[in-house]
C-alpha cells in the first residue's frame, strides 16, 4: 500500500459514522468540520485559485496524468475501500477505478482543444469566443459510484482552470479522504481541490458564499431544488443531474430472452445502486 498523506480534521464534536454493508458493522468514524471550517476551506481554495488559473494546460495535464497513474497503481486497494464502505463488488470498483483514470487521460489530452478560441465572423472585425475558468466550484456527489462521480467532475473542471471543494456523501467519508489524497500526491497545489466532511445542512449556506462560484450536484429532486434556488438566487452557475424513473419498454417484436437477460442487468447493474438503472418494466402481452 502506498504511503498516506495524514490530512488533518479539526475537531467539531459532531461526527461522521461508517457503515460496513456486507455486515452491518460501524466502521470509521470521522468528525464533522463546522461552517467556519468550511468557509475558510472556500477561501484557501479561493486563494489557490488566483494562481492556479494561470497554469498552462500542459502543467495542468502533467497533474491529471499522474492522478490517473495513481488511480492505476492503487486499483485493487481503492476497488476494496469502495466495497467496504458503500458495498459494490470488487470486480465493478476496480472497472470505476479504471474509468476514472481514463477519464483523465482523457480530459488531459483533449482539454486545451475542447476550450481554444473560437473565431467569429463580426462583420469584418476580429473577433472570437474564449474560455475562462470561473473559479472555486462545490462538488456534492453521491455514494453509488463513489470516485467515479467525483473524478467525472474533476478532470475538466480543474482543466479548464477552476478549483474544486468537495462534499461527498455521508457514508462514503473513506473515498472522499483518498480522493483527496490522490489528488495531493499528483501535485495539485495548496488547496486546489479539499475534500470537506460536512452535513447535507452546511451546503446552502456554503454555496452563498461569495469565494464559492458554482455548484455541481448529482443526487435527488429534492436536493437539486435546494441547491439549484439556492444558486440561482446569487446568479451562480449551476450543474444538476438529478434521479429518474427510467422505462424499460419490451415490445412486441423483442427478442423475449434478450429483452429479459438485458433486463436483469439493466435493474441490477451496480448493486442495483444507479442513477441510470430500469425502474419499471412495461412488456407487451
Amino acid at each position: 500500500m502506498a504511503d498516506q498523506v495524514e490530512l488533518t480534521r479539526p475537531q467539531t464534536g459532531k461526527t461522521i459514522e461508517t457503515i460496513i454493508p456486507a455486515t452491518g458493522e460501524k466502521g470509521k468514524i470521522y468528525p464533522e468540520a463546522s461552517l467556519d471550517e468550511a468557509r475558510q476551506a472556500a477561501a484557501a481554495a479561493h486563494e489557490a485559485f488566483l494562481n492556479w488559473r494561470r497554469t498552462s494546460f500542459a502543467d495542468r495535464s502533467a497533474i491529471i496524468h499522474k492522478a490517473a497513474e495513481a488511480l492505476r497503481a492503487r486499483k485493487d486497494e481503492l476497488a476494496r475501500l469502495m466495497t467496504e464502505e458503500m458495498g459494490k463488488t470488487v470486480t465493478d470498483g476496480r472497472a470505476e477505478v479504471e474509468k476514472c483514470a481514463f477519464h483523465c487521460d482523457w480530459f488531459a489530452d483533449h482539454a486545451a482543444g475542447y476550450l481554444a478560441d473560437e473565431p467569429v465572423d463580426f462583420d469584418g472585425e476580429e473577433a472570437f469566443v474564449t474560455f475562462n475558468p470561473i473559479g472555486v466550484v462545490l462538488a456534492v456527489m453521491p455514494w453509488n459510484f463513489p470516485f467515479w462521480q467525483v473524478f467525472r467532475f474533476i478532470a475538466p473542471s480543474l482543466m479548464a482552470g477552476n478549483v474544486g471543494l468537495l462534499k461527498h456523501a455521508s457514508n462514503v467519508p473513506q473515498c472522499a479522504l483518498k480522493i483527496e489524497e490522490i489528488m495531493v500526491r499528483a501535485g495539485f497545489p495548496e488547496g486546489a481541490f479539499q475534500t470537506l466532511l460536512i452535513g447535507a445542512k452546511q451546503v446552502e449556506p456554503l454555496l452563498l458564499d461569495p469565494r464559492v462560484a458554482a455548484a455541481t450536484l448529482t443526487g435527488s429532486e429534492g436536493a437539486g431544488v435546494q441547491v439549484g434556488v439556492a444558486a440561482a438566487s446569487h446568479i451562480k452557475k449551476v450543474v444538476l443531474e438529478l434521479g429518474g424513473s427510467d422505462p424499460f419498454i419490451v415490445m412486441p417484436s423483442a427478442n423475449l430472452d434478450d429483452a429479459v437477460s438485458t433486463a436483469v442487468k439493466a435493474r441490477c447493474v451496480n448493486n442495483s445502486q444507479s442513477c441510470m438503472a430500469a425502474k419499471r418494466f412495461i412488456i407487451a402481452e
